[in-house]
């Protein structure tokens, strides 16, 4: 298999969409982590405790969710953001740019096969997620629960994809592909050392 070259629409695209994802990543972390409601409505109620004033529990947690609210209005902003990109990366290869790889093409050797396979997996289960995070936002509070957990599960998915992505592109970068890094990051491959 030859070196590929990435022309700058293909490195703006692919660069965008994973600084949206890293992204949303990092909200979803703080929304489980350290902005948790529990935890925020935890620190206020410590606070409280030094003062004369008190909230109740419910109180306490309406509190945490109207502080933690602006992280999360990121979440949806950077939601958007991503389901433009795939829509755009949806459209571009039409226009000959970002060919889709047909993991079933016969010709391909079995390590290319499996990973336009993933390629393909990834893409329906960014698809899902970001149709399940838009009809959360838009479509009728009867289903928006299950939405909700089918939206959730979005963050197993992504990480496997990028540990599975950053491993296959060093393995290649320092087995039969180097500067693929350089080529995806510059668009030409770095060839100072050889």
């Amino acid at each position: 298999m030859k070196n590929k070259n990435y022309s700058v629409v293909y490195r703006m695209i692919h660069w965008s969409i994973a600084i949206c994802m890293i992204l949303l990543l990092i909200t979803i972390f703080l929304r489980l982590t350290w902005m948790n409601k529990n935890n925020v409505a935890d620190i206020i109620q410590n606070y409280l405790n030094t003062t004369d004033q008190t909230l109740t529990q419910d109180q306490l947690i309406v509190l945490a969710k109207k502080i933690r609210q602006p992280m999360w209005d990121w979440h949806i902003y950077l939601g958007y953001a991503l389901t433009g990109l795939f829509g755009l990366r949806f459209m571009l290869p039409f226009l000959g740019e970002m060919k889709f790889q047909n993991p079933f093409n016969k010709e391909l050797i079995f390590k290319e096969k499996f990973q336009n396979l993933i390629y393909l997996v990834f893409y329906v289960c960014v698809v899902i997620s970001l149709t399940t995070g838009l009809l959360i936002k838009f479509g009728s509070t009867a289903i928006k629960k299950s939405m909700e957990e089918i939206h959730v599960l979005s963050i197993y998915y992504l990480i496997a994809f990028i540990i599975l992505h950053i491993g296959g592109v060093l393995w290649a970068e320092f087995t039969q592909h180097k500067g693929i890094i350089s080529r995806i990051v510059s668009g030409t491959e770095n060839t100072s050392g050889n």
